[in-house]
């Protein structure tokens, strides 16, 4: 059986080649002989393209709050110097969810047949992303597993921690948003239509706003099955357009330029590019290597792009930094606490501490604005439900008014 494999030296550069053999863990026999620590194994020519049939822990948080519990338990294990095959059969019995408990099971066989935990770790692409299994890698090839488990679990953790503070961020403006929307089509739809009834029985001149709304609350009621399909059908372009591929380019140039969100999110993507560099460096992955995982973790485009720019100047021998000198894209504090690493050989460290420092400023202005975004809605409801009542008692007042002049 021919295998295509990714490996790293004992020297951490990347080896990608193919080798002969009756199955797997032969195949990594071979290789751990040769010196070379597998992350990544299959049969030659059935390799998935990049981005079909993967499926990032990140993106789901049930699956991130396991993996988060995973590598901080499989940590302490380990640094109590526990073998990982009893670790991993520790972690099995206690894991109530079936899926999850099943994966740990396949990591568990994978270890008792002689594969690295790297390479088993492989077969599960959906749960553990290239840049966990490379630093596993990286960590067994130093002999340094359980420090780096807890370098991930801290990694993991910050992950999990941001994508919460989002979710909890926008729940409650989110909350109000459907109020408001419940409220304007109650009023629209059951409301209006009484007062329609006694408008006409007093065959009296409306309003231009009551007329405006009395047209939409009867459009409404009569139409409702003809936008429901409008709708649809523009929900389903939007949602059909924004997986294909000019789509998400679209989608990720229009979330970076926000008005008031856009810096927030540049920052969360920054902050999130320069702690995987910073723990890809420090745990001595090849520049490079980590240039690569970092660009297959990015979530946006145009900062795949400045990742992109800064491998080509590495390989040019030029600084990295001048790539993230963009200031559309890069804040110029980050921009000069990397040069500023660069030129004393304390890249890593600088990358970190950056990244702990913006972590703090990205929830501070997460706070602001979402403190004020609160307001705003209620405002915006206040003023819409006021517009729909004063619709209603203007016909009633200047009927009282020509009833008084009578």
């Amino acid at each position: 059986m021919k295998l295509a494999y990714q490996a790293y030296d004992r020297g951490g550069k990347t080896v990608r080649d193919t080798i002969e053999a009756g199955s797997r863990s032969e195949a990594s026999e071979l290789l751990r002989r040769q010196g070379l620590f597998v992350t990544d194994m299959h049969e030659a020519g059935t390799r998935v393209a990049p981005g079909k049939g993967k499926r990032k822990l990140g993106l789901k948080g049930g699956r991130m709050k396991n993996l988060a519990m995973f590598t901080r338990q499989l940590y302490v294990l380990s640094s109590t110097g526990t073998p990982i095959t009893e670790s991993l059969a520790a972690l099995e019995r206690q894991t109530r969810d079936a899926r999850w408990k099943g994966v740990i099971a396949d990591l568990r066989r994978g270890v008792e047949q002689g594969e690295p935990i790297s390479q088993a770790m492989a077969h599960h692409n959906e749960c553990f992303d290239e840049v966990y299994r490379s630093l596993i890698a990286a960590g067994e090839t130093g002999g340094k597993l359980s420090p780096m488990l807890d370098r991930l679990s801290q990694l993991v953790s910050k992950q999990l921690k941001t994508r919460s503070s989002l979710i909890g961020a926008l729940v409650y403006p989110a909350l109000l948003l459907f109020v408001s929307g419940a409220v304007l089509i109650a009023m629209l739809t059951f409301v209006l239509p009484r007062f329609a009834v006694l408008f006409e029985t007093l065959d009296m001149e409306l309003p231009p706003l009551t007329k405006i709304l009395m047209a939409l609350s009867y459009a409404l009621r009569t139409y409702w099955w003809a936008i429901l399909i409008g709708l649809g059908v523009l929900g389903g372009g939007v949602f059909f357009y924004v997986r294909s591929a000019a789509g998400v380019r679209a989608l990720e140039t229009v979330l970076i330029r926000l008005p008031m969100f856009g810096a927030m999110i540049r920052g969360f993507i920054t902050a999130r590019i320069v702690r995987l560099l910073g723990v890809l460096v420090d745990s001595y992955v090849p520049l490079l290597d980590a240039l690569d995982l970092t660009k297959a973790a990015a979530s946006n485009h145009h900062y795949a792009a400045l990742i992109d720019r800064a491998k080509e100047a590495v390989t040019r021998g030029e600084p990295m930094s001048d790539a993230f000198s963009d200031e559309r894209l890069i804040s110029p504090s980050v921009f000069e606490a990397i040069r500023s690493g660069e030129s004393t050989g304390q890249v890593s460290v600088m990358m970190l501490n950056m990244a702990e420092f913006m972590d703090e400023e990205n929830e501070v202005v997460l706070k602001t604005l979402t403190s004020i975004l609160e307001p705003l809605i209620l405002v915006g409801l206040g003023v819409v439900v006021g517009a729909v009542a004063l619709s209603m008692f203007l016909p009633l007042f200047d009927l009282t008014a020509q009833t008084g002049a009578g």
